[in-house]
């Protein structure tokens, strides 16, 4: 069986990587458009990945709570981080999004050079109060411009059963801005594993929150309310 997920994941990795390489250059011709044009261009390439990874791993997924969604206001995404699933994942679900990633990224060829067409928030994690700031103020930007901001805010992928540490720029994000707030969490880490090569087929459970008001509450209490929310849709997803 085992052989047999590895063979799959190698043909997955393969389309995978030359379709990366064809949109990311293909996409520098959309450089001087518009946001709207690139991300649209952009996006295909992940609708692309789910429907190869559902080909080739047999991995597939299903959406709990999409009703929440409220399509006319940008929203701010605070979700789980267990594998590059759910970065492909989100772009099929949500309206148009900035992400908030590692300025290193940017510099790995043709991902990065896709990435960079996207307008993410590009952060030097090691700028401490300095990169909290520039993420306040370009996910206020983005926000107000109609873009969804996603953040990570346990910072790094972890294994799906594990809750890392929430850290306090999604909520300090969330208290600045006036912009409702999604807590997104899923098993994807059960079939695509954080630094695994073997793709799982199986069904990967995403579930979104309700939007919540954050108006009036603290950073802390916002993060007692995402780690809730992880926890509780981690035993959920678990069953």
């Amino acid at each position: 069986m085992k052989v047999i997920w590895f063979l799959r994941s190698v043909l997955f990795v393969t389309g995978q990587s030359v379709s990366l390489v064809l949109f990311s250059l293909v996409g520098q011709g959309t450089r001087f458009c518009s946001l709207k044009t690139r991300y649209h261009f952009m996006h295909y390439w992940a609708r692309f990945c789910l429907l190869w990874l559902r080909w080739t791993c047999g991995i597939r997924y299903q959406v709990h709570g999409r009703e929440h969604i409220n399509t006319e206001q940008a929203g701010l995404i605070l979700s789980r981080h267990e594998s590059a699933w759910e970065t492909l994942a989100l772009q099929e679900i949500f309206p148009r999004q900035a992400y908030v990633l590692k300025k290193e990224l940017l510099k790995i060829p043709f991902f990065g050079w896709g990435m960079a067409l996207l307008n993410p928030i590009a952060i030097d994690r090691s700028a401490g109060r300095k990169a909290l700031m520039q993420l306040v103020s370009e996910g206020k930007e983005r926000l107000n411009n109609g873009d969804w901001v996603v953040i990570f805010p346990e910072g790094t992928r972890m294994p799906s059963n594990q809750l890392g540490k929430i850290h306090g720029g999604g909520a300090l994000l969330a208290t600045k801005a006036n912009a409702p707030v999604y807590l997104v969490a899923h098993n994807a880490g059960h079939c695509w594993a954080k630094n695994s090569f073997i793709k799982r087929p199986g069904v990967i459970d995403i579930y979104i929150s309700p939007p919540l008001d954050v108006s009036g509450m603290s950073s802390s209490e916002i993060n007692q309310k995402v780690e809730a929310w992880f926890t509780s849709h981690m035993k959920e997803a678990a069953k």
